[in-house]
């Protein structure tokens, strides 16, 4: 299916489900400011006219429908499982994934632009369409094979499952190579699975209930063998005896409406089919889809971004204070134009570095890393200095600021530390003699 067939279909899909919740939905101030004549002018953002409409389509499904529930499922703590299903409706669950399973077939860039689009307006409902469109479909559509893909793929992309995936220990985080969670090959070619991932999200579609299906990486090795050549990835499902639930983890600083969870495995059985790739090869696996988790994270750190600079810039020029508005002060002008410059900076540098992205690839630490290092904290900084600028308003949830800020701080820890970051890019650019 050509790229232009898919924007076409998720078009009319938008078109007819969503005309009233559209007229319905409250305006958002300054929506426009930082994003029109930018990306109008600047073909990096969108590289091809498929590209724009997919932006346009996502963004008028946030402003109409994720937009007007962010509040009230961040304050509950609850996941908003109907407008996943809707985002699957309008084919965005599957948005890297062939067509022939369901997906819509495009690149890193719609990727990208997804995720910016919707953390705009509610990052943490981002952050669970993430771990299921990035984290489990893309993985799977990368390495899984062809009975893998046609048996797990159509419900996966459609929303009607959500899946996740289980890296993370509760005592392994960066150092992921050191994994406990082992499985062991048995005579008949199954597997036992035996261990707990921590900080899952998706593990969780409420208090008591798992989600759907997980790509859980495990040990398959003795100590005997090097790490990277020890690890395998597998297919588990909910409802297969031994896997359960081990706590759904709230009270968190922010991403309150994405569901984060201990998952356990209890002597779990896992038929041969579910072996994802061969048995010990799974680091490159872990490696390749990280490195599309880091550009994707960095896409909500621009989301956060812009958010965040739009309302600091609205309610500056709109308030007053000694006689003039605030965007009149020197100090407040700081805050503005310094964010300013660093959106664009990082926005510019995602784009760049998604453009050239092949999803089938790997061996693009430096600028994977590079872009989420940058863009995660730039969304932590302009959404902190938003709160400045509004003072008490900023400080209270209804500008939502205060809420892109305690989201933000995530993006520096999940998907790879700041500190990890630091590490690979420096072993990447120690055989550099030329800067790009």
């Amino acid at each position: 299916m050509a790229a232009e067939s898919v924007v076409t279909m998720l078009a009319r899909s938008l078109h007819l489900a969503s005309r009233r919740s559209l007229a319905a939905a409250r305006p958002l101030a300054a929506r426009a400011t930082f994003c029109s004549s930018a990306e109008s002018n600047a073909s990096v953002f969108n590289p091809t006219p498929e590209h724009a409409e997919l932006r346009d389509l996502v963004r008028k499904f946030a402003a109409a429908e994720v937009e007007p529930q962010a509040l009230e499922f961040n304050r509950a703590e609850k996941f908003n499982f109907p407008l996943y299903k809707r985002a699957g409706e309008l084919g965005l669950l599957g948005v890297t994934v062939d067509p022939e399973y369901g997906g819509s077939g495009m690149d890193a860039t719609a990727a990208c632009i997804v995720h910016e689009e919707l953390s705009y307006s509610d990052p943490a409902f981002c952050l669970s369409y993430l771990a299921h469109s990035q984290l489990f479909v893309n993985n799977l559509a990368r390495n899984g094979t062809e009975a893998q893909l046609q048996k797990f793929m159509p419900a996966m992309c459609s929303g009607e499952k959500i899946g996740g995936m289980g890296m993370s220990e509760p005592a392994c985080g960066t150092d992921v190579l050191a994994m406990r969670t082992a499985a062991k090959k048995n005579g008949d070619g199954t597997w036992t699975l035996n261990g707990a991932k921590m900080w899952i999200t998706n593990g969780a579609v409420s208090d008591t209930e798992l989600g759907d299906t997980f790509l859980v990486y495990a040990r398959t090795a003795g100590p005997e063998v090097k790490a990277s050549k020890a690890v395998s990835l597998f297919l588990v499902e909910k409802g297969m005896p031994g896997f359960s639930l081990g706590q759904r983890l709230k009270d968190k600083l922010g991403m309150r409406a994405s569901c984060t969870a201990e998952i356990v495995f209890e002597d779990v059985v896992l038929p041969a089919e579910n072996l994802v790739g061969t048995e010990g090869g799974a680091t490159v696996c872990m490696m390749r889809n990280l490195e599309i988790e880091r550009v994707v994270l960095a896409a909500m750190g621009v989301g956060i971004a812009r958010r965040s600079l739009e309302v600091m810039n609205a309610y500056a020029t709109e308030r007053k204070a000694f006689g003039s508005s605030l965007v009149e002060f020197g100090q407040i002008q700081r805050h503005i134009a310094e964010s300013y410059a660093e959106y664009m900076a990082g926005k510019t540098y995602l784009y760049d570095v998604s453009n050239k992205l092949d999803l089938d690839s790997t061996g693009n630490r430096l600028d994977t890393d590079g872009v989420k290092l940058y863009c995660t904290t730039m969304g932590k900084n302009v959404a902190d200095r938003a709160i400045q600028v509004l003072g008490g308003y900023g400080y209270m949830g209804e500008y939502r600021v205060e809420q892109m800020w305690r989201d933000a701080k995530l993006l520096e820890i999940g998907g790879g530390t700041l500190e990890s970051h630091h590490k690979n890019m420096v072993r990447e650019m120690a055989p550099m003699r030329e800067m790009p």
